[in-house]
């Protein structure tokens, strides 16, 4: 398969691309192509404190708050590395000390084209106040949680459910 016209179908918040993909075959098919854009996410361990930092917000997506790892988008011209560090800032009000490479995914390639960049961030010191952005009209609930609890947590989004399954295997 391949694709043989991509045209923007929509550019607001989010972008929708619409795609016509040739089959082997030679068939024509239209397809709709969700664009948000490229995100990180990490795990966050304390270790001074012993325990895990993750948000609690409300996603659009899932119409209700979540329990999740931090996350978000990467800008333009910035590196994933440089990503995560700006949004565990932004959201924890924390300073990296040591950052692990997980995994790059795709979270839904039947129809999306984001992928996230999953990490786990270890942190000791907290120079911010955390809570999102105002200007982004975020409003962002630290959790912490000791390992066990963590562990107990019924997590429903998948770059949450892979980090703390990576945890379990390498922590």
């Amino acid at each position: 398969m391949q694709i043989v016209h991509r045209a923007v179908a929509y550019d607001g918040h989010f972008k929708l691309n619409q795609l016509t993909i040739k089959t082997d075959e030679g068939k024509e098919l239209p397809r709709e192509q969700f664009a948000p854009g490229h995100a990180v996410a990490a795990l966050v361990y304390d270790t001074q404190a012993h325990q895990y930092l993750l948000t609690r917000q409300f996603r659009f997506g899932a119409e209700r708050e979540l329990l999740e790892i931090a996350a978000g988008m990467i800008d333009k011209n910035e590196s994933p590395e440089t990503a995560v560090r700006r949004e565990i800032h932004e959201e924890l009000g924390y300073e990296i000390d040591q950052l692990i490479p997980i995994v790059t995914m795709w979270p839904s390639p039947g129809t999306s084209a984001e992928t996230i960049a999953v990490y786990y961030a270890e942190v000791s010191r907290q120079t911010g106040p955390g809570g999102g952005l105002a200007a982004e009209n975020e409003s962002i609930e630290l959790v912490r949680l000791s390992r066990e609890a963590l562990l107990k947590e019924p997590l429903q989004d998948a770059k949450s459910l892979l980090a703390v399954q990576w945890a379990q295997l390498h922590k």
